[in-house]
């Protein structure tokens, strides 16, 4: 059982120095590319639930008639 044990913590060992070794290999992108693109994805997730929300209303409108 000493065995498995030990290869099981050698393994996580490992495991977490290839993810260090991973992390250094990582760019990052600078402050303002982050923020710029952040305010766009809101901006783009803003107009298509207005858009959305508006067919919603706009369809909600026709069908009334249809019901009528």
């Amino acid at each position: 059982m000493d065995n498995t044990f030990n290869a099981f913590i050698d393994s996580i060992k490992k495991y977490f120095r290839g993810v260090r070794a991973e992390w250094g290999k990582i760019t990052w992108p600078e402050r303002r590319q982050v923020i710029t693109e952040t305010i766009f994805v809101i901006v783009i997730v803003t107009v298509f639930t207005v858009a959305i929300y508006a067919m919603d209303i706009i369809f909600k409108f026709l069908l009334g008639f249809i019901q009528k």
